[in-house]
Parts: C-alpha cells; sequence; structure tokens
C-alpha cells in the first residue's frame, strides 16, 4: 500500500495555500508557520540556533527549516550525527553558556535516547542551583499517524514528559499557534519542549505576521458551548471541532477547549469551562493509562468536583504498542467517533 497522503504536509510549490485577496486573513501551512517563526528568531538574535538530523537539506526536518542554512549558514543551521544523547549535551551547553539552540528531533521516540541530558541535567539546573543558572534550550519533535510508523516512530511520549518538573511542554494544533509557541519558547528562559503532530501539518490556516507570540500555559476556547465541554490538545482538537459540529446538529452545543500548554497547565480555564457546562470530557491521542487525560481529570477532581454534573469521560488511545499499516492504525487512535460517543454518554437530556 502507497503512503497515505492525507497525513502528509500539504504540498506546493511554497509549502504555503496560497493567501485570500489582499486585504484578508493570511493563510499559510503549517510547515511554512513554523519556518517563518525560526527564521524570525534567527534574524532578531544572533544566539538563536537550529540543529538537529538533516535540518540542512531535504526533508528539512519536515521542511520547517528549509532555506535556513543559505539564510544564516551552517554554524547556525546545524546537521547533527545520530547521537542524540550527546547532542542533548551539546545543546545543554550552549544554553547554559548564554546561547538559545532550538534542538530539532524527527521523532519523539528517540528523545529517550536523550532523556538523561534532557530531564536530569537541563530541566533541573535552574532549581539546582538556586536560579543562579537559567537553560533556554528548545527541543522539537514530531509525533504521530498516518505513514505506518508503529511502535518506534509513531509514539505519544507527552505523558511521559508531562511528569518531570523544570520542563515546559506544548503542543500547538493550529499554523498560528505552532508559530507563537515556538517564538514564546525560545524568548523563554527555560527548557520548552514543543510537540508537533503529524495531522497537524496538513491543515493551513491564518497566521499573524511579524513577532505574533502565544503566551505558554495559557489555553484557549475554540468553540463556546453550554451542554458539555470538551478539552483536547494538539491534533485532537480538530477532532473536537468536527465532533461538536456533529453534536450541534443533534441539539447538543459541545464547546472545545484547546489548552496547547500541558506544564504549565492553564488550571482555570478547565474550572471555568467546567463551571459552564459541568459535564466534560478529556481527549489526547496519547496512551489512556497515567496519562495527559489521567492528569487534566485528577485536576477536575481536586479544584471543580463540585461543579461536575456527570462522570468525566476520557478519550485517549488504548495501553498497547503503536501498530503498523494504515487499517491497524485507524482501529488503534482514537478521534471523533470516540469523542461524540463519550460526549453523548454525558449529555443532558433533550425534553
Amino acid at each position: 500500500m502507497g503512503a497515505d497522503r492525507r497525513h502528509e504536509p500539504w504540498i506546493g510549490g511554497t509549502e504555503s495555500p496560497p493567501a485570500g485577496d489582499e486585504g484578508s486573513e493570511r493563510v499559510l501551512s503549517y510547515t511554512a508557520a513554523i519556518r517563518e517563526a525560526l527564521g524570525l528568531a534567527m534574524e532578531a538574535d544572533p544566539r538563536v540556533f537550529v540543529m538537529g538530523q538533516d535540518v540542512d537539506a531535504p526533508p528539512a526536518m519536515f521542511g520547517t527549516t528549509r532555506g535556513l542554512v543559505e539564510q544564516f549558514g551552517p554554524e547556525r543551521c546545524v546537521d547533527t550525527p545520530l547521537a542524540e544523547a550527546a547532542m542533548m549535551g551539546v545543546a545543554t551547553g550552549a544554553a547554559l553558556e548564554g546561547m538559545r539552540p532550538v534542538y530539532m528531533h524527527n521523532r519523539p521516540d528517540f528523545l529517550l535516547v536523550a532523556a538523561d541530558q534532557l530531564i536530569n541535567h537541563a530541566a533541573k539546573y535552574r532549581m539546582t542551583f538556586g536560579g543562579a543558572v537559567h537553560v533556554p534550550l528548545v527541543v522539537w519533535a514530531c509525533t504521530g499517524r498516518g505513514w505506518g510508523g508503529a511502535s518506534q516512530h509513531s509514539q505519544a511520549l507527552q505523558g511521559l514528559f508531562m511528569h518531570p518538573p523544570g520542563l515546559k511542554l506544548v503542543m500547538p494544533s493550529t499554523p498560528a499557534d505552532a508559530k507563537g509557541l515556538l517564538l514564546s519558547a525560545i524568548a523563554d528562559p527555560d527548557p520548552v519542549l514543543i510537540l508537533e503532530h503529524r495531522v497537524c501539518f496538513r491543515q493551513p490556516g491564518p497566521v499573524p505576521a511579524g513577532d505574533h507570540r502565544v503566551p505558554i500555559g495559557e489555553g484557549v476556547v475554540r468553540r463556546p458551548g453550554c451542554d458539555v465541554s470538551i478539552v483536547a490538545i494538539s491534533h485532537m482538537v480538530a477532532e473536537a471541532m468536527a465532533a461538536a459540529e456533529v453534536l450541534a446538529g443533534e441539539g447538543i452545543e459541545a464547546e472545545v477547549v484547546d489548552l496547547r500548554s500541558l506544564v504549565p497547565l492553564d488550571r482555570a480555564l478547565l474550572r471555568q469551562t467546567a463551571a459552564r457546562t459541568g459535564r466534560v470530557v478529556l481527549a489526547d491521542c496519547g496512551w489512556r493509562t497515567g496519562g495527559v487525560t489521567a492528569e487534566w481529570a485528577a485536576v477536575l477532581a481536586e479544584d471543580c468536583f463540585e461543579l461536575l454534573r456527570a462522570p468525566v469521560r476520557r478519550v485517549a488511545c488504548p495501553d498497547l504498542v503503536h501498530p503498523a499499516g494504515h487499517v491497524l492504525e485507524e482501529a488503534f487512535y482514537a478521534g471523533r467517533d470516540e469523542i461524540l460517543e463519550a460526549a453523548r454518554s454525558i449529555a443532558p437530556e433533550r425534553r
């Protein structure tokens, strides 16, 4: 079976869908939004540099670093060897010395090789040394489904990286947020891990020009509603929006909340949406046990149990090794249909 092109980044001469008429919103692909953020940051601050495997040559990290080596040179767009642990040490050391590295990984699976440097060193130095040092490091990785990557190339590991203190963690869902959160991460004095999802790459969207930043730790309501809240992150936001459209046709008004950041978590927004609807569905693309939805559910129980009118429902992947092949992938990954089932099970009855 050939590759499923539905899950590839937008394909085109410039990797940016055409914008509308003059004066309309500027539309970019997800890929182009990331590349624009990197270019802006590197232009504004000579301390910023990009490193990673093949960032200086096709496929240029899914196209996100294309053209950077020509613009800034090999000293600031640095190809790295297959030595993730060593290179994470290099990135951490550079950040300690005042540089602002953006270390880009093809897959978060390989972050496990570099976890010692990332978790035991980069994430801990500020607290270990009483705030005397900072590690302004951005670590970027692309996860997801759609090409048969299977057990060691398609894992959603955000639940693991939520756990250690000192590491911020964001997962954008739109091109605008991909740009805005990346620029905020580069400017942050502490380590930030950005996990992108391949499915998001196929969705173009409006992207503000210039130094557009999205605050880390601040979620957003993507669709208002009063009957049930669907709280999601990354590409599950699009699945939640699709589910909300179906529910609206059934007379159920769903509110869709995009938390955007896992660490720090917008606990206030979780409480606000629970107060509005009293019924909450939590949706994540990672595993169920000990994962993102488990943490969100715990926060709801701690902060606003009295506001809930129904049990919290969780939508996540089963606790199984990620399969290979499109048929098995479609069965494994949760999405719109599972969100619909969960929302219907707790939605208020219509008289």
